[in-house]
């Protein structure tokens, strides 16, 4: 009878000790996937609004390793108690066959109920779960920090003498790759047509920190330079046959930039004067602004409005002319092209009905790979000629045809040993041919 008595005692212990690890590993299953899982951007935009958990959440996502050693510890000790207090109760009853029916119903509860339903809620509502479950996961942190700190410790050790590296990605890095997936993923199972053009700007936005200013110029071969030397009337005819309202002016070598002109300040002092015979062009010229061609675009950006200019002459190392870049090629570069009046001769490329195209070299590959989806290596050469040439190896003759990335590329016209026209047959028009 007293044993009878002692045994329901201890069963009226250990059952609901037992349904209290189960509720502990419950909440430390949810934590544990809602902290892994919650949107650090959205944490950071609540926090500013004021939201307390919100900044809670952000403090665990910094110390996310201590905090997932602290939620790894308690979910260990709350399980193992569990099993434990199981046996010990279900082996009074049924002798060694408790030891089977306590590992039957422990691996039960802890999988139903301290794992799938806890991370199934959390990954369907990690935020909310995360700002839910933020206060008591900090107190937990200053609790057992120490501890699982220490133990974070000694696993990394471990894990350095068999070989592993420890070493964390930089934050940097992580923040703009996990940026990357989301741009990636936006527009994804909408049927937006705006949301290829989005996705291609928002990428734009980020690859402004990796290219630099000699990517997107115009290259001294296309630039419009005026020699300062003429006499006034010969200048303004020429300002006037130029498409472009800022125009470079050189004296003696082409190299020697002096200024640039505006057409409007140049017309403004021709009407002011009378006539072009009264206008020194020095009068006219603002000092030329030069920068180096390795200038990242964002900095080059920022530059451009910190000035209040638009305008740049770029120079190699040597000081030698490379080209001209403007706001417009870095705005260019973030929505797309801005056609005028005068693009549709300058991007230089026009679609046959049999799929190919007939592309002038000087085009750039991003301009071709953003208009038709293509994929053609931007890292080699700025232009379409450029990356012929370096898969080439050698200058092309007229006539003659080349197959790489799946495109295929026949030389129509060669300027001296510059390819200044060729025809690109994409992969779809090669084997619909």
């Amino acid at each position: 009878m007293e044993h009878s008595d002692g045994l329901d005692l201890s069963l009226y212990i250990a059952a609901p000790l037992v349904a209290l690890c189960l509720f502990a590993s419950f909440f430390l299953s949810a934590a544990e996937t809602a902290i892994t899982g919650a949107s650090r951007p959205r944490m950071h935009r609540l926090a500013q609004q004021g939201n307390h958990r919100a900044t809670l959440v952000n403090m665990l996502l910094d110390r996310k390793d201590e905090a997932v050693s602290v939620i790894l510890l308690g979910n260990n000790v709350v399980n193992i108690l569990a099993a434990a207090l199981s046996t010990a109760v279900l082996t009074a009853l049924f002798g060694a066959a408790g030891v089977v029916y306590a590992t039957i119903a422990v691996t039960a509860m802890v999988v139903i109920f301290a794992e799938v339903m806890p991370k199934t809620w959390a990954l369907l509502r990690a935020d909310r779960v995360a700002l839910a479950l933020s206060p008591a996961l900090a107190i937990a942190l200053k609790i057992l920090g120490p501890l699982a700190g220490a133990l974070s410790r000694l696993a990394r050790m471990l894990l350095r003498l068999v070989g592993v590296s420890t070493e964390a990605t930089s934050a940097s890095d992580e923040q703009n790759e996990l940026l990357r997936g989301a741009i990636e993923m936006h527009g994804q199972g909408e049927v937006d047509a705006d949301a290829p053009h989005e996705k291609e700007m928002l990428r734009s936005v980020l690859e402004l920190g990796d290219r630099t200013v000699g990517d997107v110029m115009t290259h001294r071969g296309n630039v419009v330079l005026i020699d300062a030397d003429q006499p006034t009337e010969a200048i303004v005819a020429q300002v006037l046959a130029a498409p472009y309202t800022r125009i470079p002016f050189h004296r003696g070598q082409p190299d020697n930039i002096v200024g640039v002109v505006h057409a409007k300040d140049l017309f403004r002092s021709v009407k002011a004067a009378g006539g072009p015979e009264a206008v020194r062009i020095d009068d006219v010229m603002t000092p030329p602004w030069f920068i180096p061609e390795s200038t990242v675009l964002f900095d080059q950006l920022q530059a451009f409005r910190a000035r209040h200019e638009h305008f740049a002459i770029v120079v190699d190392e040597y000081g030698a002319l490379r080209g001209i870049v403007t706001l417009e090629d870095i705005i260019e570069e973030i929505v797309g092209d801005i056609e005028d009046e005068h693009d549709a001769i300058k991007r230089g490329v026009v679609r046959r009905e049999d799929g190919s195209m007939i592309c002038q070299g000087d085009v750039p590959i991003r301009d071709l790979n953003r208009e038709f989806g293509w994929n053609l290596p931007q890292d080699v050469a700025t232009t379409i000629a450029g990356l012929v040439l370096h898969e080439a190896r050698r200058i092309p003759e007229v006539g003659q045809m080349y197959a790489f990335y799946g495109f295929r590329f026949d030389i129509l016209k060669r300027e001296g040993t510059r390819i200044a026209e060729l025809r690109i047959v994409p992969p779809a028009a090669i084997q619909a041919g």
